[in-house]
């Protein structure tokens, strides 16, 4: 049973093999997101919602996993970058809503790097979610990045609609 906890946690051997395991985790999310919506016509709300049990399941999912590897918010353990990335994309939806498009894509890379940088450099109020005992606080500050990646997302697309006008 500890095997499989680690695989998952891990996404197997993309948190374990790959460089920069958080960067690769929010880049499968990224992709699986992206699929799910521009090839497959997902709502970005449906599979927020979708996510939701994904996200839940993480916390006693990464809590067991920092037991297991004996450290605290361990790098390979990237299920928490992987299920927080649908709500990135909620305040651009209506882009993700018709097939895919160069904007989509851009809007895609944009959301994309906006919740690395709040991951990596983890303002005070992401950092202070890491605080939070075991799982929770490994899920709670990539959420947060998201938010504040929604957020920031948010800001662009209507500071760049108002040039559009």
């Amino acid at each position: 049973m500890n095997k499989i906890v680690l695989f998952v946690a891990t996404l197997g051997p993309i948190g374990t093999k790959l460089p920069a395991p958080g960067t690769m985790g929010s880049l499968a999310g990224t992709i699986v997101f992206a699929f799910l919506t521009l090839v497959l016509g997902f709502p970005v709300l449906g599979i927020a919602l979708f996510f939701i049990p994904l996200f839940i399941l993480g916390i006693p999912l990464c809590s067991r996993a920092e037991i297991l590897l004996d450290r605290n918010d361990p790098g390979e353990v990237i299920w928490d970058e992987f299920t927080v990335i649908p709500y990135v994309y909620l305040p651009a939806s209506s882009i993700f809503e018709k097939p895919a498009t160069a904007e989509a894509l851009v809007w895609l890379a944009l959301g994309f790097l906006l919740f690395r940088i709040f991951d990596i450099f983890k303002p005070w109020i992401i950092r202070s979610a890491q605080n939070l005992p075991s799982g929770l606080g490994v899920m709670f500050d990539d959420l947060l990045a998201a938010f504040a990646s929604a957020l920031s997302l948010w800001l662009a697309k209507t500071f760049s609609l108002s040039f559009l006008s």
